[in-house]
């Protein structure tokens, strides 16, 4: 019985092959990282509106939230909405149209088309405030409006 465990402990040394010569190459290991980005909004609310308040604009402020890639330049586009004429912006409940504009900056500031950003330092998320005004003394009859505006990262 002891003649056999000799045997399988000398075939277990006997199959580690013994290395007399070795050589080295290097092995290259390479990732390409991608610019990419991701975008949200939440709305622009005006909440009520009333015709009759002259001289009284309606403003209200949404939110556009971006994350990118470090280094990624971007710029942030906004359409004039589905229900645009004559390239004003408008809101409609189906019959009337209630005129707004879109800034970024600032209610009456500069008009949100398209916004140059710069790079970002790290992938953080970046908020930025969509300033909505409409216009006082408009007159538009009762009812829920809206309209749809696309944003749009250009990365």
């Amino acid at each position: 019985m002891k003649s056999i465990k000799f045997f399988a402990v000398v075939l277990v040394f006997a199959a580690v092959p013994v290395f007399g010569q070795s050589a080295v190459a290097p092995l290259d290991v390479t990732a390409n990282v991608v610019a990419n980005c991701t975008i949200t909004t939440l709305p622009v609310d005006f909440g009520d509106y009333d015709p009759l308040a002259a001289g009284n604009d309606d403003d209200g402020v949404g939110t556009i939230t971006i994350r990118c890639t470090r280094g990624a330049g971007v710029s942030i586009d906004l359409d004039l909405g589905l229900n645009a004429v004559g390239g004003l912006r408008h809101m409609t409940d189906g019959t009337d149209n209630l005129n707004y504009e879109l800034y970024t900056d600032a209610p009456g500031g500069t008009v949100w088309n398209s916004l140059a950003i710069a790079a970002s330092a790290s992938f953080a998320a970046r908020d930025f405030s969509v300033f909505g005004r409409i216009p006082a003394g408009q007159d538009v009859g009762v009812g829920v409006y809206n309209d749809t505006v696309q944003a749009t990262i250009n990365y």
